[in-house]
């Protein structure tokens, strides 16, 4: 047991680690060289952590961008006090939750290579944060559970979802990519299914979001990073505005928080770095698919026949990076109406997590794209920003109510939100 819980903790909790050592397999495998094979496994490990740099850095605009709205709109997030903190929550159920995942990477794994889903997920921290979601969720249907009978639930449950997901979304990501050799293995996959299916019905697919048709004179307009800056210098720009003409603590202290920097400057500099996390992890991407796709093949040769990697979706960016933008741009707007529409309609305070809303939506922009264009990106951001609004109000109102953690509050994503009701009700059967 402390050799599977080392493992789930060190190698499984470490994504950096476990890419690297399914690139080293793979690469053994197919009997490369010595220099072959560290080359592949450093160069792959050190492109997944660009990847994690690049989001750290957009993370971090995001975090200045996110109070910097809810000031603008007087907002404050619902009260956490009769909500389990994370470090309770880790301390009760932890290892239920860390053998649970363990285990079902392994059924995972074992599904792969006996059925026709090839599909083998390495997404690490979504790995954790939704087996923890779900482990809350049968905890509190069925508080009385015994250690092992969660432990089996969870890890049947979290094997099939990490085989099946990809699958669902391999015939879109095929088109997206334009090979079969990668698919996604992300929470965001029921956001960017419903993109895709509303593209089809309400978008126009020739009006494709990388081929916009613009005057010469705003032809710099067809650089990805250019409409990034101008975007999210806009809506920066317009709140650090807003933010400095109001007299209140809030705004006080975020004005503060720009030290001797001018807060509108200090502003538009957080645009500019979102625009560089951007431009990070497109790098990252590069890099790391270069390596991880070769490699793989050795395991799909040798161990699992016709298996694909399922990735963080990240790797979607460089395929459509206007789109990226346009489903962020719906969701925002998705957000700002939501939290007008629960507030009044049944006093929940909606939280609008831009981190979640910004990388569940760059994935229903590129799928909504797909089938829809321009519409279909834009209207994949609202569909995302509904999903996470309503499904924030149903499960930290009902589904979870006194048992998770707090950080459902902002660690729940899109597939979470989805599946909760089917957990409960699986629990309540099987529980």
């Amino acid at each position: 047991m402390d050799i599977i819980f080392w493992l789930a903790n060190n190698v499984f909790g470490t994504p950096a680690i476990l890419l690297g050592i399914i690139v080293l397999i793979g690469l053994l495998l197919q009997k490369k060289t010595a220099s072959q094979r560290v080359s592949g496994t450093f160069k792959a490990i050190i492109g997944f952590l660009i990847i994690s740099a690049g989001a750290g850095i957009i993370v971090g605009a995001l975090t200045v961008f996110e109070p910097l709205w809810k000031e603008v709109f007087n907002l404050s997030g619902e009260t956490l006090s009769e909500y389990m903190g994370q470090e309770v929550f880790n301390t009760e159920y932890g290892s239920a939750v860390t053998l649970a995942m363990t285990l079902g990477f392994l059924i995972n794994v074992f599904l792969a290579r006996f059925t026709k889903l090839k599909y083998i997920y390495l997404t690490g921290h979504m790995m954790f944060w939704t087996t923890t979601i779900f482990a809350g969720i049968a905890v509190h249907t069925s508080p009385d559970v015994s250690f092992w009978r969660l432990v089996i639930f969870l890890s049947v449950i979290m094997g099939i979802y990490w085989t099946v997901q990809p699958a669902l979304t391999q015939p879109f990501m095929r088109r997206i990519v334009g090979n079969d050799n990668i698919a996604l293995g992300h929470t965001s996959a029921s956001v960017a299914l419903l993109a895709a299916f509303g593209g089809m019905l309400w978008g126009n697919k020739e009006n494709d979001s990388e081929k916009i048709n613009l005057p010469k004179g705003l032809e710099f307009l067809r650089d990805s990073n250019v409409i990034t800056a101008l975007t999210m210098g806009l809506l920066f720009l317009t709140g650090a505005i807003i933010i400095s003409f109001k007299d209140t603590p809030g705004a006080a202290e975020l004005v503060a928080s720009s030290g001797n920097q001018s807060f509108i400057v200090y502003a538009i500099i957080q645009s500019f770095t979102f625009t560089a996390g951007i431009a990070v992890v497109l790098t990252g991407v590069r890099m790391f698919i270069g390596e991880i796709v070769p490699a793989f093949k050795g395991i799909a040769t040798k161990i699992v026949p016709g298996a694909r990697p399922a990735l963080d979706n990240p790797i979607l960016f460089p395929y459509a990076p206007n789109a990226v933008i346009l489903g962020f741009l719906g969701s925002f707007v998705g957000a700002i109406l939501w939290l007008v529409v629960l507030g009044n309609a049944v006093g929940y305070i909606f939280v609008p997590t831009m981190i979640v809303l910004f990388f569940h939506s760059a994935s229903a922009g590129v799928f909504g794209n797909l089938t829809g264009g321009v519409r279909g990106a834009v209207m994949g951001g609202f569909v995302t920003a509904t999903v996470v609004a309503w499904g924030q109000f149903i499960t930290v109102r009902f589904l979870l109510a006194g048992t998770v953690p707090d950080t459902a509050m902002w660690a729940a994503d899109s597939d979470m939100f989805i599946l909760g009701p089917v957990i409960r009700l699986l629990a309540q059967l099987l529980l």
